[in-house]
């Protein structure tokens, strides 16, 4: 047995759900007298919205649906769970690609969808105090109204809530200017798989009063406790945004010209996407656009230069541009002369929203260091190529926080299992020292892969941890472990 089948092995032991210690019916009947009939959905009155992700792995009903408004309502229906030994799933906005809120038949689904709306926006410390089920767009939009940016940003930004974007900590667009979805955190409030309710709401950037309990949730998949509540950092706004789609010879250009950028313009370059022409020309196709260039071309960016200074004409980002094409450091590039040129181009960008629509998706979401990227692309393509003739594969991601997203059409590899495909792509990462999942999670999907970036020891460490929040693993089971 390996050192992977021993971490496996370990996985699987002692992180089993307890059996329900009450029969279904007369939990659900204690539910509703705590939450109301309203609050208590079954059968027929659980939509589709509730039974898969943006994957559609599997479409499950739910052996119930809770709809709860309020922190106290979370508690008590954890409780009422926890006292059953009876399984929750908690759920945002569904937008997962990695299956980790699809509930079983014998899973009670707790959706956050009503504990929604922004409650603070503190302009002294710059903090926005904001309610889980609320999503990213209005709580983007309520920062905005009030003088700030929220900083992250992602294409789901309309559907995904501010508790999914960090149980499973969202990197998104702008990770190299501002960081992951942890990273705007200060305050935390969870609900543990026994009711209680952990309320650390603080604003305060300095606290070194022991452990800093936020982070034991935020990434964690709702397997420790359910976000209720958060207090996120504000930034001030960005006077100025010009967004520039950038040819180049291949990977390696890509990588210096970031490094150019950054050098002359430091945190002011806010997104530095790269596209592979596989992706890009079907981005193209996707949102019925004419690409801005002429010809074809190895590998495409997509920049964005977002600077503090209200007079920031461009000026200076078109002029860093057009040396590095006097120099031959790109082939050629186009800068958006209009919010709705540089809406137009990160459409192709997000196109990707039309992905679990258009096609049978296998999504790989992976993190390796950033100087060989560009070989795992060409070694991955080919050995694709060579497994499965006529695959259709797509590559793009966010190089300058070392993520590389992959999707395999399986509509292009009939009869083929996704797991196969996972299996042999997941076993070209491992040698590399690369991470399984970048920003997505591991939920559902990616379990069986994790001890290729885990070793038995740190496993071992998150099932301690598991055991002592959750005895009875009633909370998202079957997810991470």
């Amino acid at each position: 047995m390996t050192q992977n089948d021993n971490a496996r092995h370990d996985m699987n032991h002692d992180t089993q759900p307890q059996p329900c210690t009450a029969p279904l019916a007369a939990t659900l009947d204690v539910l509703r007298a705590a939450l109301g009939d309203d609050a208590v959905r079954v059968g027929e009155q659980i939509g589709e919205r509730a039974m898969t992700d943006w994957t559609r792995h599997d479409p499950t009903r739910p052996a119930a649906l809770l709809l709860p408004r309020t922190t106290d309502e979370v508690s008590r229906a954890l409780a009422i769970c926890h006292a059953a030994h009876q399984p929750v799933v908690p759920q945002g906005g569904m937008t997962g690609l990695a299956g980790g809120a699809i509930a079983r038949t014998t899973d009670i689904a707790l959706s956050l969808e009503r504990l929604n709306g922004v409650e603070e926006i503190d302009a002294a410390s710059a903090t926005l105090t904001v309610r889980a089920g609320t999503t990213l767009q209005s709580a983007q939009e309520a920062a905005a109204e009030a003088g700030f940016e929220l900083a992250l940003d992602l294409g789901a930004r309309g559907s995904c809530q501010i508790g999914g974007n960090l149980a499973t900590n969202a990197g998104g667009n702008r990770v190299i200017q501002s960081g992951t979805a942890r990273d705007q955190v200060l305050g935390l409030e969870v609900v543990l798989a026994n009711g209680d309710v952990l309320s650390s709401l603080g604003k305060m950037v300095k606290n070194n009063t022991g452990y800093d309990l936020k982070h034991w949730f935020i990434g964690s998949e709702g397997t420790l406790g359910v976000i209720t509540r958060a207090v996120l950092r504000l930034h001030p706004q960005r006077a100025a945004r010009h967004t520039a789609l950038v040819a180049l010879d291949g990977y390696d250009a890509a990588v210096n010209l970031l490094r150019r950028l950054s050098t002359r313009f430091g945190n002011d370059i806010g997104a530095f996407e790269i596209m592979w022409p596989d992706f890009y020309d079907f981005g193209v196709k996707l949102t019925g656009t004419r690409s801005p260039f002429d010809g074809a071309y190895p590998l495409y960016a997509l920049i964005e230069h977002a600077s503090f200074d209200s007079s920031d004409d461009g000026e200076r980002f078109a002029e860093a541009l057009s040396g590095a094409l006097e120099e031959g450091a790109i082939r050629d590039a186009v800068i958006a002369q209009s919010v709705a040129d540089a809406r137009a181009l990160w459409a192709i960008r997000e196109c990707t929203a039309e992905f679990p629509v258009r096609l049978d998706a296998i999504n790989f979401d992976v993190s390796l260091p950033i100087s060989v990227i560009g070989d795992f692309v060409e070694r991955c393509r080919a050995a694709l190529d060579e497994r499965w003739p006529g695959n259709e594969s797509y590559f793009f991601g966010h190089i300058g926080d070392s993520n590389l997203h992959v999707t395999v059409d399986g509509h292009s590899i009939p009869g083929v299992d996704h797991h196969a495909v996972y299996a042999f792509v997941y076993e070209m990462l491992g040698p590399l020292h690369g991470s399984v999942s970048a920003e997505h999670g591991i939920g559902l999907l990616k379990r069986e892969f994790l001890p290729i970036s885990r070793s038995p020891a740190e496993l071992a460490a998150m099932r301690a941890i598991k055991h002592a929040l959750d005895p009875h693993g009633i909370l998202n089971p079957g997810k991470l472990f």
